[in-house]
């Protein structure tokens, strides 16, 4: 009898299968056809987009809502330095994706092959792990270890290439290394219970303890964790997301909470630039709990002394072992919990009259005082805030369970991929993305991507005809005569979406803005609401503003 073979593009499709993945994000190309071809006998649902950066940061979405790696895949060469940009984003928040790139042929390597780039040594700043195959036989394993580093630890994205003559190649099927379900779950690091409980005492000695937790807790479930832990240990805190720190305007009056804080305990949160390398207005103590040995070092050479505890592990597993541990001898902080929320939560009376001083254009505010209803009437709705000032507004005024922004690594221009793979995660609720207008034009082009696989989301455009965060900086920075490189054309943003076969509609008062969110919906296509703005900075909250 005959021996099966397979190629090597069958064993890494059939691999992806059986790790339960069931869509790959991808623009196709010569290196990688093979790999289309192999798909055809698999349930992979391979959803092509337009440009390799959206495949990933469309993964970069489905690894954040889901907890389990998103998969992109492109070709070679330029494809792959496409998509490899995209993967600074997805490592900065913490966002588990494997990008499969295709890679010029083993036998062509250092002779000047068709498109043969150093790929791995290019994604590996902005990856957890990166390497090319080496052989056919183990590229199932390769799959596996690619899956489960980056769900492990601290998630984030893992790079693979794929030579061309590995994936045509053809072995024996009882050649193949095939990975077990062993091979594909990531380790984890738990906190042990007298680590626990070390941070226990020292949570209940002090009298304003505060919990900040890294962007991979920014998930519901995340949330959740933070919520009980908050009841539990008498521990509130935040989520920090964001490169403008404690700033962050989703956090209200965050550096006010602070100031007042005297310890603060930091989960899967690295000691880094948006907590001022622990320079904090205040005299705080620090705890850290963390899966990588290197930040612990790092922190303790930044504050010193003062970190009086860390320990390594991961950031869930921490969590659940503090609120384990602390049962039935939590100190409970009614008051310091209540303060924490209402400066973290509260917003300005005077946002609820502010309006604008411009006829024809909208104040933010206007804008998302109008799209909060839609937003918060179904619990599974996704909201995308990205972008700079205009964004920043949205992630002020709007609150949602299911959200993504475009995160600590301060990149923009994700939103309209992100919005793909939020409705290909969810297939009912509404997905609304808030976006500028400079933002929009990143990946207008994936509209026609939504459009072909019907997709439909709304798209909320800030359109003030300008680059208005780096204005801004300009402006405070230098003066308002040394503004320049900001200006954008007045687009009909709207246009460009029905023209690709979307939705669109043009607003410029806010009595128009609730029925053009309605038709908007209820017209089941991918669709942009194309506001005009006023040029606004962002919200700046201080402690009296938030409880106004």
């Amino acid at each position: 009898m005959t021996t099966p073979i397979l190629r090597g593009a069958d064993i890494v499709m059939r691999t992806l299968e059986a790790a339960g993945c069931s869509r790959i994000f991808t623009l196709s190309g010569n290196h990688i056809m093979s790999l289309f071809d192999a798909a055809l006998e698999t349930q992979l649902d391979l959803v092509h987009v337009r440009q390799e950066a959206a495949a990933v940061h469309m993964a970069d979405a489905w690894g954040r809502l889901t907890g389990s790696p998103g998969i992109a895949m492109v070709t070679g060469g330029p494809g792959h330095a496409n998509a490899a940009a995209a993967l600074f984003t997805a490592r900065a928040q913490d966002a588990p994706l494997v990008l499969l790139s295709g890679h010029a042929a083993t036998t062509e390597q250092g002779r000047g092959g068709f498109q043969e780039l150093r790929q791995a040594e290019m994604a590996a700043p902005v990856a957890k792990a990166s390497w090319t195959a080496t052989a056919t036989e183990s590229l199932g394993q390769d799959i596996a270890k690619a899956l489960r580093t980056a769900a492990g630890g601290r998630p984030g994205p893992v790079h693979l290439s794929l030579p061309s003559d590995l994936l045509d190649r053809s072995v024996p099927t009882d050649a193949v290394a095939w990975p077990i379900a062993s091979d594909f779950a990531a380790p984890s690091v738990p906190l042990t219970d007298p680590a626990a409980d070390t941070a226990l005492a020292l949570i209940a000695a002090a009298a304003r303890p505060l919990l900040l937790a890294g962007p991979q807790l920014a998930s519901r479930r995340g949330r959740e964790m933070l919520a009980r832990m908050a009841a539990a240990i008498g521990l509130p805190g935040a989520v920090m997301e964001s490169p403008r720190g404690i700033a962050d305007a989703t956090n209200g009056a965050f550096a006010a909470i602070v100031r007042r804080a005297d310890l603060i305990v930091l989960l899967g949160k690295p000691l880094d630039f948006t907590l001022k390398f622990g320079d904090l207005p205040g005299a705080q103590s620090w705890i850290m709990l963390d899966p990588e040995a290197e930040i612990l070092q790092r922190a303790a050479r930044e504050v010193g002394p003062r970190l009086a505890f860390a320990c390594l592990a991961d950031a869930y597993p921490a969590g659940e072992a503090l609120l384990r541990r602390a049962a039935g001898r939590a100190v409970a902080r009614p008051d310091w919990c209540a303060e924490v929320a209402a400066l973290r939560d509260g917003r300005p009376a005077a946002w609820t009259d502010l309006v604008s001083a411009t006829p024809g254009k909208l104040h933010p505010v206007e804008v998302f005082r109008a799209l909060k209803p839609y937003v918060e009437r179904d619990p599974e709705t996704v909201l995308i805030c990205d972008g700079g000032e205009y964004a920043q507004w949205g992630q002020s005024v709007l609150r949602a369970p299911r959200r993504l922004v475009n995160g600590v690594g301060g990149s923009i221009g994700a939103s309209l991929p992100f919005a793909l793979s939020a409705r290909c995660v969810e297939p009912r609720a509404p997905v609304f993305a808030v976006l500028g207008d400079g933002t929009f034009g990143f990946h207008m082009a994936e509209f026609e991507t939504a459009v072909r696989r019907n997709l439909p989301f709304v798209a909320v455009v800030g359109t003030d005809a300008r680059w208005n965060a780096e204005y801004h900086l300009q402006l405070r920075d230098y003066g308002a005569n040394r503004a320049r490189g900001c200006d954008l054309a007045p687009t009909r943003y709207d246009l460009v979406a029905a023209a690709l076969g979307g939705h669109g509609e043009l607003v410029d008062s806010p009595a128009s803005l609730p029925g053009a969110i309605e038709r908007a919906l209820a017209s089941g296509k991918p669709a942009c609401i194309n506001v005009m703005i006023e040029s606004i900075g962002a919200p700046s909250l201080r402690g009296d503003e938030a409880l106004a």
